[in-house]
């Protein structure tokens, strides 16, 4: 429970946790410097200064004691006072009633303590001020006042310590920060382009910092490059195999066109099927290839799809164009792409359907709604998954298809960065569906 508990309050950061990784020993060095030394060693040289001054005080007021009057008293003290550096004066008429310390005053109980256990008939100890120190005493004449330095009874300054240690620490700290910075940021560029690369994004990086922080690095250059090399690779397979297959197909549909038959138009429905789904297979490989990045309006993406639409008779209306129509990065042929296929599936499985799109500093939403029997919650994760068919949710006696439209979305939005999420329509009770894009 504790740890859990430390751990929720912990910084975020890299920065913060570095900042505080370098801040807390140093308070506790502080803290352990002060309580060990200051309490220990200053007390312990207080005790012995003042254990010495209280000879000399108890000499004074013995020495008043002794004499039959108070002129022999003053005349006594006259001669010895002054040689010891201690003004004296009886009786003293500005006697405090109780003993005086300042709030921050790291040895002034040590002092007064032991000042009253050195120094019988003790009456009043005062260090309002700081450089002196004023004893009144029981005598037999009256109060004896004895006014001596407070330099002779405590060390001079031992505040003069913590601040040292406080200014030290803070320049120890800052220089370290400065150069544990130097260490994280390599660490935070990588992460940069990082994030920049799972949306689509190649970003110049070269690696820098500590022998570790290089290593790290370089290996994410090597993930990168073969990552590019097999998407090259699979971009020029699957040109091979578009112009390969495409080309028996075509023969094919030309022979079959030529025998004018019954069962060759049946057959020639087959090679339809069969380019079909060959165009589902190729585009959930192909996802964005051919296509680059560049300054997209998405709501222009919602406008063209909403035009196609409604030149070919489809019941596609438009939701809302929301936000800023400032150009976002992003791919316009595989966002199109995509778009497309969520309008196909909610044209297909219903009877309208609604697109829209909103913009924030953070993120582009496409949605795409329709009114037809959706999918169960439970089963939403399902519907990502390729070659996948929900039956029993969408009924597939509407279109044919391989189960690849949703997830050719879904990989769509991963190469920006995105996620595709799916819910139930509020407005018209069928599946949402939502292109959520970072940016």
């Amino acid at each position: 429970m504790f740890f859990r508990w430390i751990k929720n309050y912990m910084p975020r950061g890299i920065y913060a946790r570095a900042a505080l990784i370098l801040i807390l020993p140093v308070l506790l060095l502080q803290l352990l410097v002060s309580v060990v030394f200051i309490q220990r060693h200053f007390d312990g040289v207080t005790r012995l200064m003042t254990s010495a001054v209280n000879i000399e005080l108890r000499f004074l007021v013995d020495t008043v004691n002794r004499e039959s009057n108070i002129a022999d008293a003053r005349a006594a003290l006259a001669m010895i006072d002054a040689p010891l550096q201690i003004r004296t004066e009886l009786p003293a008429t500005d006697q405090v009633p109780q003993d005086i310390k300042p709030f921050i005053d790291l040895t002034g109980s040590t002092v007064i303590e032991t000042l009253r256990s050195g120094v019988d008939d003790i009456l009043a100890v005062s260090l309002e001020d700081r450089g002196r120190v004023v004893v009144w005493a029981a005598t037999r004449h009256g109060p004896l006042r004895m006014d001596l330095s407070r330099n002779r009874m405590s060390a001079s300054n031992p505040h003069q310590l913590l601040v040292i240690m406080v200014v030290l620490g803070g320049l120890m700290t800052a220089i370290a920060y400065v150069f544990l910075r130097n260490q994280l940021r390599p660490i935070k560029r990588m992460a940069a382009a990082a994030a920049d690369y799972g949306k689509g994004r190649i970003t110049p990086f070269t690696p820098t910092g500590a022998v570790e922080v290089r290593a790290a690095g370089m290996a994410f250059l090597d993930m990168r490059n073969r990552l590019e090399r097999q998407t090259q690779s699979r971009t020029m397979m699957l040109s091979g195999v578009s112009h390969d297959l495409r080309t028996p197909l075509t023969r094919l549909r030309l022979g079959l066109s030529m025998l004018g038959s019954a069962e060759a138009g049946a057959m020639t429905r087959d090679v339809d099927d069969m380019e079909r789904l060959l165009d589902a297979f190729l585009d959930f490989a192909r996802s964005d290839a051919g296509d680059s990045l560049e300054p997209t309006v998405p709501g222009a993406i919602v406008r063209d799809i909403l035009n196609d639409a409604q030149r070919t008779g489809q019941k596609l209306v438009l939701g809302a164009i929301e936000g800023t129509g400032d150009p976002v990065g992003m791919r316009p042929l595989a966002i199109r792409r995509a778009l497309d296929n969520l309008v196909g599936n909610a044209l297909r499985y219903g009877t309208k359907a609604e697109i829209g799109v909103s913009v924030t500093d953070r993120a582009v939403r496409f949605w795409v709604e329709d009114d037809g029997p959706g999918i169960p919650p439970e089963r939403y994760e399902e519907a990502l998954s390729p070659f996948v068919r929900l039956d029993p949710a969408r009924n597939q006696d509407k279109g044919s298809g391989v189960g690849l439209g949703l997830s050719i979305v879904a990989d769509i939005a991963r190469t920006h960065g995105g996620v595709l999420r799916l819910g139930e329509s509020a407005r018209l009770g069928g599946l949402k569906a939502e292109l959520v894009l970072a940016r």
